[in-house]
């Protein structure tokens, strides 16, 4: 049996003895056993070796055995979370020898029983209900170590227990990697379930769906400012061309931004949400602008001639990834905004489309190979290029989790366009959205 420690590293006396004493005397007494300061999963190796982790249906502890069906829903809303994550491998339940009705005690559990099924990591959770409120509190435990690592509880409406699970994934994640989980981001995309384009929100892992537009025409492109609070995107629904729109999120307020004659599309925030990088055709050709807020023209950054589109920021905001057909077929070329010079990035393929700019700063994009759309990434210099998916249908969109760790993409692979989620390696590809028509150009908010 393997220890699931990988990089442990001790938070060392700095001479405060007295004061670290009675902390450490605290967090004992709340969550006796835990382990402390501790990285289990290093996230930038090369490749992960996914964990077992054994996580039973939760106890209810409410005085009247309110809503039962928690016990297992809510196991499931975190199940999926780590599932989806890639770093775990949840397992069956029909394995597990130890009854359900056991503890959460560290001194109660018999890691024995989970040693032996090969469970490497234990999660127990309990819940109670009372009226509306929702209490749940989880144990996370180092199965061949038998201690515990992490203990969270948590308290909300029992409606929006899915949100209370994400928030615990979100623990587990920061717990066992050191960095911040992506479970309570959300997804917008393009779908035409009303019969019409219109733009959606969802969970990151597509629940919640729901509609933020009626325009009852043709709306394209959302793009999330990096505050997570409003939604660019283009619409034909005041006839004419495709115009800029902003969607507030939180007033449900419509701005128009840009309405200028010819193309007003593919927005890009910058940094910092006081711009806005867009194609517009106002000249003829179209290129690439620089917009505020109210729509006033900035700066014009490309003036070549050809098609000039899909603009980009890289993290810093420095450059723009955008695409280009002036060496004679659509390519991704990075603009610098501080130097002015720019330079091409893709020469393989006659068509590259689509670049997203993680906060990793890898470059994700879509390529035409052989008739079919595929998912590549490549350093922002053009290097390291490497192809993600094949043979499933077309796959485009892509677009980058808000740590540059995971892509969102839209797939024809069943027939009907839906949005699916893969790590950045291209590893763990999952549908996430199952919603009637097509669902396209998804966009991760922060």
């Amino acid at each position: 049996m393997r220890s699931i420690l990988r990089i442990p590293f001790y938070i060392r006396n700095t001479g405060f003895s007295i004061l670290w004493f009675g902390i450490l005397v605290v967090i004992i007494f709340i969550f006796s056993g835990e382990s402390f300061g501790r990285i289990y999963i290093d996230i930038n190796a090369p490749s992960v070796q996914k964990f077992n982790i054994a996580i039973p249906d939760f106890k209810n502890l409410s005085k009247n055995n309110e809503h039962p069906e928690l016990s297992t829903k809510l196991p499931g809303v975190i199940s999926n979370d780590l599932d989806l994550s890639g770093y775990f491998n949840p397992m069956d339940k029909e394995a597990f020898l130890e009854e359900n009705d056991v503890s959460l005690t560290l001194e109660n559990i018999r890691f024995k029983d989970w040693s032996v099924i090969g469970a490497e990591l234990l999660l127990k959770g309990s819940y109670a209900c009372i009226g509306r409120s929702l209490e749940v509190e989880i144990r996370l435990f180092d199965v061949f170590l038998g201690r515990q690592i992490l203990g969270k509880r948590v308290l909300g409406d029992i409606s929006h227990y899915r949100h209370l699970m994400h928030r615990l994934g979100n623990e587990i994640i920061q717990k066992l990697t050191g960095h911040p989980g992506i479970f309570l981001t959300k997804l917008a995309f393009v779908g035409n379930a009303s019969g019409h384009k219109e733009i959606y929100i969802c969970d990151y892992d597509g629940h919640n769906a729901k509609r933020i537009t009626s325009d009852r025409s043709i709306a394209l492109l959302p793009r999330w400012s990096s505050d997570g609070k409003k939604i660019m995107y283009n619409s034909y629904k005041d006839g004419g061309g495709p115009m800029l729109y902003m969607k507030d999120i939180v007033s449900g307020t419509i701005k128009r931004i840009s309405a200028r004659s010819g193309l007003n599309t593919g927005a890009s925030w910058s940094p910092g949400n006081k711009k806005v990088a867009l194609t517009l055709s106002r000249k003829g050709n179209p290129n690439i602008y620089m917009i505020d807020l109210n729509g006033k023209i900035i700066k014009q950054l490309t003036s070549h001639w050809g098609i000039n589109v899909s603009p980009a920021f890289s993290p810093d905001g420095d450059k723009i990834a955008f695409v280009s057909n002036r060496s004679g077929s659509p390519q991704i070329y990075a603009l610098d905004l501080i130097r002015g010079t720019q330079e091409r990035l893709t020469f393989d393929g006659k068509y590259n489309t689509s670049p997203s700019w993680s906060s990793l700063n890898r470059i994700a994009f879509t390529s035409m190979n052989r008739g079919c759309f595929d998912i590549w990434t490549m350093n922002a210099d053009g290097s390291r290029l490497r192809k993600l998916t094949e043979d499933q249908g077309n796959n485009e969109d892509p677009c980058w989790s808000p740590d540059g760790r995971y892509i969102v993409f839209s797939s024809n692979r069943t027939g009907r366009y839906h949005s699916y989620i893969m790590n950045g390696n291209g590893q763990n590809e999952r549908r996430i959205t199952f919603l009637k028509g097509d669902q396209t150009a998804p966009s991760w908010a922060p």
